[in-house]
């Protein structure tokens, strides 16, 4: 019976999950039209993806505490599953039906900016402002932006230039494994962090059968999953193509960068860090299951939680789930990401140090225009980004909280950012055309379908053609908000002339000042400067922007051992 029953979930699947989203949304709108009817009652309603165990409860919680104190309003949740969750954003936003308050995030990044700019309300002001829920601590009168971990830098639309959303937590990634299946399959206790011998754990576990004659598979994998292993293993290796591509000297790459050094020569897609990272991808994904580019990240949990796996990537907001679903199964070891040892002769050369992780929050919430009371959507959001809420909120989930000084589950130890280290100068996503042209020739690439040079091949020539109608797109998308921006940087203008001749009027001025430079003049110059690349390639040279030359890197070593022989030292 139960046989048949999983055979038909199986099947049915697709067609389960819409019947139980379409339940769901008419319950859901019969108790909002409940609501409704009781005059003097403000809704507010918040829809997210986090099916996770004790998110929901850990929203109804806050809600019900901020009920409490506000006793006019009324929360109401929708947990829209993540396979379907960007189509119902999509038909909710485009239809005008959208809640007040959504998750934002799990779509393209090109469709997220394009609904960030029609459907959802700029907060730059507004984060600026005191949290009052802070009363009483060391946070108390500190703006909101600046009681969190990150500065709140998960939240800035670069292009916007705008804030656009309240996070909630902070995520960490680091890959279970299952102890008893791994001591089982390979003799071993502890699971490896050196790259090498990670692969040949995986070899020998992909030579090993379960009682019902299937394959064990060394990593449990989806499409989503991939996504975490660029982040915290493929991309870090890419580190050294910085030198070439970054134009403003800022320490990160920009997908406009990347773009301008391939147009000007100063590099391509067989720099040998692009490579390693190419390389990289095919020799972890041939551990992966067969079909994983098309599974959820569920299928994979489940394949994990079947015990026909032994490792898997997680983030923290699947860690609480994971541990009750092994409870008295199997026990669960945590390891961080293999990376490759300095000797390793392949990818050593490329290794200037571990992989850095970014300390950035998430879960990040914005407020829709379609929202009849904003400024108690918001309320609510500044409701749980206290320390105390944040805190208590992440306790029931079971992850990081974002707030500075809100206590951190012991059981989250593990997940401990690393805050030295090297990182990604990889960034192809330039628009719509882009990315799809990259994801149809890289998801073939992963399953082996065709090579690596077949790959860079098609898509070179797509990106240095279609790529510029992409990036010009970008800067009209740019401009468009300079008006905004403007607007921004007059007002301090205004506060400095109300000032007149006050104390305050010189520190507004000298703001105005650094906005100009920050925000009007150095976007322009950098800009133009990209498009002189573009257009005119031999006006560069050969050297990137942090690269130096034989001369200079000789007479720097000139000058070091000088000064070391004038301090008595031994010099270079």
């Amino acid at each position: 019976m139960i046989m048949r029953l999983f055979a038909f979930l199986r099947t049915h699947l697709p067609f389960v999950v819409i019947l139980a989203a379409f339940i769901g949304s008419g319950i859901f709108i019969a108790s909002r039209r409940i609501t409704e009817q009781k005059p003097g009652v403000i809704e507010i309603r918040l829809g997210h993806w986090q099916l996770e165990a004790g998110v929901r409860d850990g929203i109804n919680i806050m809600a019900a505490e901020y009920e409490r104190l506000h006793p006019n309003v009324k929360i109401l949740q929708q947990a829209i599953p993540e396979s379907t969750y960007q189509q119902w954003v999509s038909t909710q936003l485009i239809g005008g039906t959208a809640p007040d308050i959504i998750q934002a995030g799990n779509m393209p990044p090109n469709l997220l900016l394009a609904f960030y700019i029609r459907y959802f309300l700029p907060i730059t002001s507004f984060v600026a402002e005191p949290n009052p829920y802070n009363e009483g601590t060391d946070l108390e009168g500190v703006p909101l932006q600046q009681t969190y971990k990150d500065s709140m830098r998960s939240s800035y639309v670069e292009v916007l230039q705008e804030f656009m959303s309240i996070p909630l937590s902070q995520f960490g990634f680091r890959i279970f494994y299952n102890k008893d299946l791994l001591k089982k399959l390979t003799g071993r206790i502890e699971a490896p962090t050196d790259y090498r011998e990670f692969l040949a754990i995986c070899k020998e576990i992909r030579n090993h059968r379960n009682a019902s004659g299937q394959p064990y598979v060394p990593i449990a994998s989806s499409q989503y999953h991939f996504r975490t292993w660029e982040w915290r293993l493929f991309d870090p290796i890419t580190y050294s193509a910085l030198r070439k591509t970054d134009f403003s000297r800022d320490g990160t790459l920009g997908r406009d960068e990347l773009f301008a050094a391939i147009k000007a020569g100063l590099i391509d897609f067989q720099h040998p860090a692009y490579q390693a990272k190419l390389r990289m991808v095919r020799d972890l994904t041939e551990n992966f299951q067969t079909g994983y580019t098309g599974l959820t990240r569920d299928e994979a949990v489940f394949l994990f939680a079947q015990e026909r796996a032994v490792f898997m990537p997680i983030g923290t907001f699947e860690a609480r789930t994971l541990f009750q679903q092994a409870e008295g199964q199997f026990e669960i070891g945590v390891m961080d990401f293999p990376w490759p040892r300095r000797d390793d002769p392949e990818y050593g050369p490329l290794i200037e140090g571990p992989p850095y992780e970014e300390v950035r929050t998430a879960f990040n919430f914005a407020v829709t225009r379609f929202s009849k009371h904003p400024e108690v959507a918001l309320d609510f959001l500044r409701f749980m980004a206290s320390r105390k809420n944040n805190e208590e909120l992440n306790k029931i989930i079971g992850w990081i909280p974002a707030i500075k000084g809100a206590k951190v589950d012991p059981a989250l130890a593990a997940f401990e950012p690393k805050f030295r280290g090297i990182y990604s100068a990889w960034d192809i996503s330039l628009g719509g055309g882009t990315i799809i042209k990259w994801e149809q020739l890289y998801t073939l690439y992963q399953v082996g379908q065709i090579s690596l040079e077949q790959m860079l091949k098609e898509f070179d020539q797509f990106y240095r053609s279609h790529g510029e109608k992409d990036y010009f797109e970008q800067r009209r998308d740019w401009r468009r908000k300079l008006i905004t921006d403007e607007q921004f940087v007059e007002s301090f203008a205004a506060k400095a002339r109300m000032a007149g001749t006050s104390g305050d009027a010189q520190a507004l001025w000298q703001k105005y000042s650094a906005l100009v430079a920050s925000r009007q003049a150095r976007p322009e110059i950098d800009s133009a400067r990209q498009e002189r690349r573009i257009k005119d390639p031999g006006s560069v040279g050969q050297y990137g922007p942090m690269e130096y030359t034989p001369e200079a890197l000789k007479h720097a070593k000139e000058q070091a051992r000088e000064l070391a022989t004038q301090s008595g030292g031994t010099g270079l």
